[in-house]
């Protein structure tokens, strides 16, 4: 049985049903030392009683439904509860008058019911007593069950809202290179065409390849490789030798999952303002590693700082920025800086695996050793 259950087992109406023993620990002394009853009868007497009284507790569950905080007029809500406790006390009160007197019949307890009677509104008043400790107990979880509530459906929003957010920005993504792209395509159809039929081609590959992700928020990093390679075929028709990139990817990197188009507008970045106001080209160098849970990765490419500056849309880093605020928010970082000749891009997130992902047996190791 697992806790929960055993937790929903001991109550009844959502009162424990131990709640008796407190009640029993109030009742025994005071009929002992109010009344007119030995600790041996207080005890005999108190303890059944006291068992009797989780009907109190239950009653006051049902009235607190009925009868909720800040959904009535005060007036008539305390009267409510007023009335209950009365009925309620003087029921558990009427009980007890038996209950004694059924006592009496054993030899040791003979006239217990007579010793009791003067002291039945010790019983009433405990009822009274236990009554509103039930209702307060009551409007307190009824208070944080809404609060739990109102919490709940703030978070159910804020997700929505993020996945909404993280839609409208890799909604951009393809457009705005889309839009590059075909004016690209355009001058070159008026220099070479054949080059701009091979960019056609090629950027038919690259499309149809997002396209086939769907509805994906995340995919494999190797995924994200093969993204890139299309893209940098299409770049390379229009830069030939200029432009230059070398890849430095852990195997452990391959493995993670990153949001989809995560790196492609910043090889965009790199491309249009850093290697193509060079004259003679660049290199743009990729890294990527997984280090203490965490994965790392480089975006760096060489920029000519006297060049004149190109008209930035804003799209890209900005995209990239708040996609993983979005998805991570403060555990991931990002940071874009530039000296005299480069331009890089830093980004450090956790290292996600999909659940159905098999970590290859030499990486698993690796790890097992890093643990150890």
């Amino acid at each position: 049985m697992t806790n929960s259950t055993a937790r929903q087992k001991s109550k009844v109406g959502g009162v424990n049903r131990y709640s008796w023993i407190p009640v029993a620990l109030v009742l025994v002394p005071e009929l002992a030392t109010l009344g007119h009853l030995s600790w041996t009868g207080s005890l005999l007497l108190g303890v059944p009683l006291a068992m009797i009284s989780l009907f109190i507790p239950i009653d006051a569950a049902y009235i607190c439904r009925f009868a909720p905080l800040g959904k009535g007029q005060t007036w008539r809500i305390f009267l409510t509860h007023f009335a209950a406790a009365q009925v309620l006390s003087l029921l558990w009160m009427l009980i007890a008058g038996p209950y004694s007197r059924a006592l009496a019949y054993i030899p040791q307890l003979h006239g217990i019911d007579k010793a009791f009677a003067p002291d039945r509104w010790i019983v009433y008043l405990t009822g009274c007593f236990f009554y509103v400790i039930s209702v307060a107990y009551h409007y307190v979880a009824m208070a944080q069950a809404d609060a739990r509530e109102v919490e709940m459906q703030v978070m159910q929003t804020s997700v929505l809202a993020r996945d909404a957010e993280l839609r409208a920005l890799r909604a951009q993504i393809n457009p705005h290179f889309l839009f590059n792209s075909l004016n690209s395509i355009s001058a070159l159809t008026s220099i070479d065409g054949a080059r701009a039929r091979e960019m056609c081609l090629l950027l038919a590959d690259f499309l149809r390849l997002t396209l086939g992700m769907g509805e994906k928020t995340v995919i494999p990093f190797s995924e994200e490789l093969d993204l890139l390679e299309k893209f940098m075929a299409i770049e390379k028709v229009r830069f030939g030798a200029r432009l230059r990139m070398v890849e430095k990817i852990d195997d452990d990197a391959k493995h993670c999952i990153i949001p989809a188009l995560l790196l492609q507008p910043l090889l965009e970045n790199a491309v249009s303002h850093g290697i193509a106001s060079m004259a003679d080209g660049g290199m743009i160098r990729l890294e990527a590693s997984v280090r203490d849970g965490r994965l790392s990765i480089l975006v760096e490419n060489d920029r000519d700082e006297e060049a004149p500056s190109r008209k930035r849309s804003g799209v890209g880093l900005k995209n990239v920025r708040s996609r993983l605020e979005a998805r991570y928010g403060t555990e991931a970082t990002f940071r874009a800086e530039s000296d005299e000749d480069k331009f890089r891009v830093t980004m450090s997130l956790p290292a996600e695996y999909a659940p159905e992902e098999v970590v290859p047996v030499e990486i698993a190791a690796r790890k097992s050793g890093e643990s150890t």
